[in-house]
Formats: C-alpha cells, sequence, structure tokens
C-alpha cells in the first residue's frame, strides 16, 4: 500500500505540498514496473476549521469552496503525471460512514469518553474556536503565529488553551475561556503497544517522537464544536463534528474501501489484513505524530487486525530562499505559476532532485535551470535525440546488429546495468532523490560513450563497428526509459514507443530492442525553458 498525506485544500497546493503526492506516485509506479501488486491512495482533506476560515474570507459556502478545489486539485494533478488509483475526499460517503462506524467501535471497545473541558470562546463572532480558529504563541518554541492544533516552526502537537496571547483568526480579538463538552480517544491506554510499535520504525522518526513519548502521551479530542465537517456519531454529541486531524487519517483505510467498490475486487482484506502486506507513508516530518502515533493507536484500538504503517518515509523542508514553503505565510511555489513555466513532468524531476530526505533544502531558479535544462534537455533529450536520427539516418530507420562489439561496448553495457541495479536498490531504500537521478546519469555516459567512439566517422571507414556502437546506444535507451518511468511517465513512454517497446517493466537482461525494430519516427523528448533569474 502507497499513501500520500492528503492536501488540506483551504488553497491551492505548492510545490512543498505536492512532494509528496509526487514522492508515492512514483514509488507505486516504481513498485509496479519491478512487477508488485500496489494499491495507491490519497485525497483532498476538506473538513475542519481552516477551511471554515477560508469559506468566511471568500464569502463562500465551505462546500462549495472545496467542490472548487478538489476539482481543481484534480486538474493540478493530471497535470503533473500524478494518477493514483483512488485519489478521493473526505466529502464522499463511503468516507464519512467507515468514520463514524470506526468510532463507535473505538467507544464499544472502551477507548472513547466524554468529558467536560474548557475551550476558548470567542465573544465577538460568538463561537468555540477550536484548533485553527485560534492563533498565538507557542508555548515551546515561542513562534508568534503558532496555531491550535499543532506549532508550524516545532512540529509539536498543541491544543488551543496551551497557546500563550491566543487570538481569534477570524476576527483578531482575545478569546475567553468557557466550558463545554467532548470526546476524547484514550491514547494513554495504549501507551505500552505504541511505545514497542515505534520502536520498529526509522531511527529519523524515533527521534522526532522521543519527547513525546518521554513525556507521556495524553488524550486526544475526537470531536470539535465547528459545524464543517462529520457530525459525531455519539449518543449526545448532536452538533459536534469529528476533529480534522482524527478522521483525515481515516482515509487511508476508507479510500482502499471506495476502490473495491469502484473496481468490484477484494481489495480491502486483501491489502489492510493480511499480514505480509507492507505499507508506506510519505509525508511531511511535521506530520509524524499523527501517522507515527495517532493512526496506529486508532488502528491498534479498533481491535481488528489492520496492518500498522511499515515504512513512514518522511521528508525536512523545501525553503524558498531561507523559508518554509508555506501555504499560511504564502511563501513558495504554487501550482497554477509552476505549470506556466513548465511542464509538469520537468517538475517532477525537479521535486524529486530536491527531496529533502536527509536535511531542508533550498529551491532557487539557478537550480531549476540546471536541472531542466542542462540534465533533461542537454543530457537526456541530447543523447536520446543523437542516437535515434543516426538509426533515423544512417540505418533506413532499423534498428542495426550487432556486428563488431568491442570492450569498450561491453564496458558501457556494464555501467548502465549498473546505474539500474543501483537504482532499483536505491528505490527499495527509500533514497527517492538519489534514484530519481540515474537515468540522468545513465544518460550522461551515453554522451560521452558516443562522443569516444564517434560512429559518424566510423560509418564511413568501418560500418560494422558502427553498427555495434548504435546498437548498444539503442539497447542503453531502452534501460534509460526505465529508469525514466518513475519520474516522467508520459516521457518515458514516448521513448519506448521510438524504441519499439509496447510496455515498461524491468529488464531482465541487456537486449530489450531486437535488431531490425523500425524506428518510425524521432520526436524531441525535452526543450530547454528560458529562466530568467
Amino acid at each position: 500500500m502507497v499513501f500520500s498525506a492528503w492536501p488540506y485544500i483551504n488553497s491551492e497546493p505548492h510545490l512543498g505540498t505536492l512532494l509528496h503526492l509526487i514522492s508515492a506516485d512514483y514509488y507505486a509506479r516504481f513498485l509496479r514496473i519491478m512487477g508488485e501488486e500496489v494499491v495507491s491512495v490519497s485525497g483532498s482533506d476538506e473538513h475542519g476549521t481552516p477551511i471554515e476560515v477560508e469559506a468566511i474570507k471568500q464569502g463562500k459556502n465551505p462546500k462549495d469552496l472545496t467542490d472548487e478545489m478538489h476539482s481543481r486539485v484534480l486538474e493540478i494533478l493530471r497535470s503533473f503525471s500524478v494518477e493514483l488509483d483512488n485519489y478521493t475526499r473526505t466529502e464522499n460517503e463511503v468516507h464519512k460512514e467507515f468514520v463514524r462506524n470506526f468510532y463507535l467501535q473505538l467507544e464499544k471497545n472502551g477507548y472513547v469518553f466524554k468529558q467536560t473541558t474548557v475551550q476558548l470562546y470567542c465573544e465577538k463572532d460568538r463561537i468555540f474556536l477550536p484548533d485553527r480558529f485560534v492563533i498565538g504563541k507557542c508555548p515551546y518554541c515561542g513562534y508568534e503565529r503558532a496555531r491550535g492544533d499543532q506549532c508550524e516552526n516545532c512540529g509539536r502537537l498543541l491544543e488551543p488553551t496551551l497557546l500563550v496571547e491566543p487570538r481569534c483568526a477570524i476576527c483578531g480579538e482575545r478569546p475567553v475561556k468557557k466550558e463545554t463538552f467532548h470526546w476524547f480517544f484514550d491514547l494513554p491506554k495504549l501507551t505500552d503497544e505504541i511505545t514497542r510499535y515505534v520502536e520498529t520504525l526509522d531511527e529519523n522518526v524515533k527521534g522526532y517522537l522521543r519527547n513525546m513519548l518521554e513525556e507521556g502521551l495524553r488524550p486526544r479530542s475526537i470531536t470539535r464544536d465547528n459545524k464543517w465537517g462529520i457530525p459525531a456519531p455519539f449518543a449526545g454529541s448532536e452538533g459536534k463534528t469529528i476533529y480534522v486531524w482524527m478522521e483525515a487519517v481515516l482515509g487511508y483505510l476508507s479510500g482502499v474501501i471506495e476502490l473495491e467498490k469502484k473496481k468490484g475486487e477484494k481489495l480491502f482484506e486483501k491489502f489492510w489484513m493480511d499480514p505480509d502486506t507492507k505499507s508506506i507513508y510519505f509525508i511531511g516530518k511535521d506530520n509524524i505524530p499523527f501517522h507515527a502515533i495517532i493512526l496506529p493507536a486508532l488502528l491498534i484500538a479498533s481491535r481488528r487486525g489492520y496492518n500498522l504503517p511499515k515504512k513512514i518515509s518522511s521528508t525536512e523542508f523545501i525553503l524558498f530562499g531561507q523559508m518554509k514553503f508555506s501555504k499560511s505565510q504564502h511563501v513558495g511555489v504554487w501550482a497554477s505559476d509552476a505549470l506556466g513555466i513548465a511542464d509538469g513532468e520537468y517538475w517532477r524531476y525537479v521535486i524529486l532532485s530536491l527531496r529533502p530526505e536527509r536535511g531542508d533544502t533550498s529551491f532557487s531558479w539557478q537550480e531549476f535551470d540546471k536541472l531542466v535544462n542542462s540534465d533533461l534537455n542537454d543530457k537526456v533529450g541530447n543523447y536520446a535525440h543523437r542516437v535515434l536520427t543516426f538509426v533515423k539516418d544512417r540505418f533506413n530507420g532499423s534498428v542495426p546488429e550487432n556486428l563488431k562489439p568491442s570492450e569498450e561496448d561491453r564496458a558501457f553495457s556494464e555501467a548502465i546495468m549498473k546505474l539500474e541495479e543501483e537504482f532499483i536498490r536505491l528505490n527499495y531504500d527509500l533514497r527517492i532523490k538519489d534514484a530519481a537521478r540515474k537515468f540522468v546519469e545513465a544518460s550522461e555516459l551515453g554522451n560521452h560513450y558516443l562522443s569516444s567512439q564517434q560512429p559518424w566517422n566510423l560509418y564511413k571507414s568501418d560500418k560494422e563497428r558502427a553498427s555495434s556502437v548504435l546498437y548498444t546506444s539503442v539497447q542503453s535507451l531502452a534501460h534509460i526509459a526505465f529508469m525514466m518511468y518513475p519520474v516522467a511517465p508520459r516521457r518515458s513512454q514516448k521513448l519506448a514507443t521510438m524504441l519499439g517497446i509496447a510496455s515498461i517493466e524491468k529488464p531482465n537482461r541487456w537486449e530489450i530492442v531486437r535488431p531490425g525494430t523500425k524506428i518510425e519516427r524521432v520526436e524531441p523528448l525535452f526543450q530547454k525553458i528560458n529562466i530568467k533569474y
């Protein structure tokens, strides 16, 4: 199972949001060409207070806003070649029914309790102020614009009442404290099981959670007083909704159920209940607590035997200059602007090449220029065009035979196969940033090989030798198409089609394109993008 964090659609996504969706799409594509059986799911996270706040600002109904934004996100994902098995939304009926039944099961199992609590209340707007309706200073790091659910700066989970100098996100007034009642998830009951589970995760995830576990797990509120959300199912909970974070993480399950209904195949039990299934979640590091503690705790508490997250592939932050990409702070490159500059598959390569796996990464237009114009156009596109036009012009469009192989040919083919092995190994190790560059490295080797062998001169003096050089080069392009596929699927398929390859899958030998195969047409794979910076 391949999952991506569900983008919150109070506004259009930026490159930092798309990072996880593109990573999930990349990985699902990689697994499929390796012959794995995969389901990939994500969706629009559309309930909760930020949507209500944005709807108020725009003078719209929250449902109208999310309908509009969900349609826009679908268009954006298509433009970035993101084709998950099910990109859905939290407003769909399958999800809402699953969430309500799930929490009734947790209540039945003794993990839900009702409690009177003190919440912040805005006397001017006459509403309780849950999570993101409150802004204030983080009590842990002092960040001035922390939200009531989580500090964007240090990542700590919060409650609105913990904020220092809180203020209403709608009107800016200071709220008062007022009694209300809510239903809570009894997270402390699962301390031992969660502690053991966290020990199975990678070191970077464990390190991020250490303080939270040492301080002790606290009950988490399931319900909120806001109107836009899934109505709470508990007796006496009329007017309450399920807290957006406590329902969105359940979309990983409901999304597979919905896919099962669409396909008419038994998918849910096969993937979610079979202990041999592996699952991977692509998220930002600030989402670690919800995916490594809250979600597995909910799954355990259900006592249904659901598979717990096996791998949590969390990234650091993409920076714009020295600032973190942020929707709330309006920092970054937005999807529409990005698509106005270059095709979505160019951006896939840029985003995956910048993927901040071991530390924050800065985006710059200079780096974009290098990655697109030097890597994609000058290395990959140029190599493919040199090889295929030579075959088209000098060999009547037929892939020549390997008539006079040399040590240089063997060394080159071995180098390409070694890169391919590294590509596979790095992907299974989740070092996607390094793996995504292997098709470029292979093209760079190809350009050096072609220039050193000079088939244009050999063609005049030793046509058999020129034939072997072009045969070897064509085979390398087939392997490059395989390594390119998860990064730029449409262009990879375009290259494969030019080579006469029907479908891309893991090569089990060096020769993929048979001699005599017709190269019917040759078209550029990439083109230069003029960037002024």
